[in-house]
């Protein structure tokens, strides 16, 4: 007799399951990139992420006849404006309608006990992390930071009563073709002289990042999901990221001396560990050393943005390519081919004629869902 159970994650031996059950699960996908243990344990620990200190998470695994069969998370965070909005995250499971049912049904049931009445997702955990469920680009692997799903998960997820929410769009540029002559055009003659763009100065490391996270929370906070980052996750980027990050592959553009701008570009680090096996000790740890100075063909820009002081102005429309073009140019001379852009809101007009202008083409769509709950957590 098949047996099914939702289990919640308490032990650290569970946590790892939970880490590890999306190995598993696309075991036979040749664009899965296994996480490192090491990267998730910490992104999931309460007492070293601090998205925590404004959330409230709880994690389950889907359990059939002894085995790990799926997994989910629900999240309420603290900085939503919404006070009946919570999420979901995490979602893997097997193709199965009743695991897929059963994993729903704990998480809404967790979310509508503490006062929630709709739910978006996936997140994991925040926005500000991975976001969306991969719908279109299934034939490449994901970028870092990026999350990659099998083809039915979308299928699944709407059959337990999501909908569309928003589509996020991540674009694949080609670095090594010039810069279009109206963009080259912008960055030079039509460039005011009081624009200027400049790499990251590394003596003033921790001052740099709270400066391009303060113009990264004034640009998109008018955006649909904004979620502020916090002094403390500032931080904690700024560290985790340290390792990643050469100056001569971040932008940052002034206007008359005064920060306005930002683009951070970072090599691709499921290039370097996609052999890794999701493990980096013993020796994997010096692996990822030796690639990293040797360099990767691929890179991300998961981090950017134009000061919303500057909008509708010469300046304003100029920055964004100014900056791509410094990260372009940094990128190229370490031997960089391709560069995800990502992610760009669907509806965001302005940036995704911006991106297109330069060549760029979307390559993966990540969509939110969303679902109001009844009572008792039903539809």
């Amino acid at each position: 007799m098949t047996t099914l159970e939702i289990v919640p994650v308490r032990t650290p031996a569970e946590l790892d399951r939970f880490i590890q059950l999306p190995s598993r699960i696309h075991a036979r996908d040749p664009h899965f990139v296994p996480p490192l243990m090491m990267e998730r344990r910490e992104a999931l620990s309460p007492r070293k992420n601090p998205y925590f200190a404004h959330a409230e998470t709880q994690f389950w695994l889907a359990r059939k006849d002894g085995r790990d069969v799926g997994r989910i998370s629900a999240q309420i965070d603290k900085l939503v404006k919404d006070p009946t909005e919570g999420h979901f995250g995490m979602i893997c499971a097997e193709d199965d309608a009743q695991v897929f049912a059963a994993l729903f049904k704990a998480a809404e049931a967790w979310l509508a006990a503490r006062g929630k009445t709709k739910v978006l997702g996936p997140f994991n955990l925040s926005i500000n992390e991975e976001t969306g469920l991969l719908v279109d680009g299934f034939d490449t692997p994901p970028m870092m930071l990026m999350g990659h799903d099998a083809r039915y998960v979308g299928a699944r997820v709407e059959a337990e009563g999501y909908a569309k929410a928003k589509d996020m769009i991540a674009y694949l540029y080609d670095i090594e073709h010039e810069m279009p002559a109206a963009a080259r055009r912008m960055i030079g003659p039509r460039k005011p002289s009081a624009l200027t763009v400049r790499n990251l100065d590394t003596k003033r490391y921790l001052e740099e990042f709270d400066t391009v996270t303060a113009i990264f929370n004034d640009a998109w906070s008018q955006n649909w999901g904004f979620i502020p980052f916090t002094e403390a996750e500032i931080a904690h980027m700024a560290k985790s990221l340290k390792m990643f990050i050469d100056p001569t592959c971040v932008a940052i553009v002034e206007l008359n001396g005064k920060a306005v701008g930002f683009g951070i570009a970072l090599p691709n680090l499921n290039e370097m560990i996609a052999d890794f096996g999701g493990k980096l000790l013993p020796f994997n740890w010096a692996k990822l050393m030796l690639r990293l100075k040797r360099g990767t063909k691929t890179a991300r820009v998961p981090l950017m943005g134009i000061s919303r002081s500057i909008s509708g102005e010469l300046a304003g429309a100029i920055a964004p390519f100014l900056a791509i073009d410094t990260m372009r140019q940094g990128l190229r001379a370490k031997g960089v081919k391709q560069v995800e852009l990502s992610w760009i809101l669907e509806d965001n007009r302005p940036m995704r004629h911006i991106i297109e202008s330069l060549g760029a083409a979307p390559y993966k769509t990540y969509r939110v869902y969303e679902k109001t709950l009844g009572i008792g957590g039903a539809a």
